[in-house]
């Protein structure tokens, strides 16, 4: 089973060796969307909430603060409850 990682806040030193900085931003509004990650994805949730729940297992919430990594492979619904806006790297 593929599962979603999630760090609750990290401090600025773990943000900053990551780059987040530099990583591209995406945003969504509220929806609900099916999608697959085809390579590993690691996210820094800047505003929103959203509910992820992996094909075949348990829903995980994710909001303004987490990194999230979404390990390649995995299918998956977003259910969008307040706009998102994250960094990402994919890879």
């Amino acid at each position: 089973m593929k599962r979603i990682k999630i760090e609750a806040h990290p401090d600025a030193t773990r943000l900053s060796k990551l780059k987040v900085n530099v990583w591209p931003e995406w945003e969504k509004e509220n929806s609900i969307m099916p999608w697959t990650y085809e390579e590993n994805e690691t996210s820094y949730i800047i505003e929103g909430r959203a509910i992820i729940t992996p094909e075949g297992g348990d829903p995980v919430e994710i909001s303004k603060g987490n990194l999230v990594t979404f390990p390649a492979g995995m299918s998956c619904v977003w259910n969008i409850i307040e706009p998102v806006r994250k960094r990402y790297r994919i890879g």
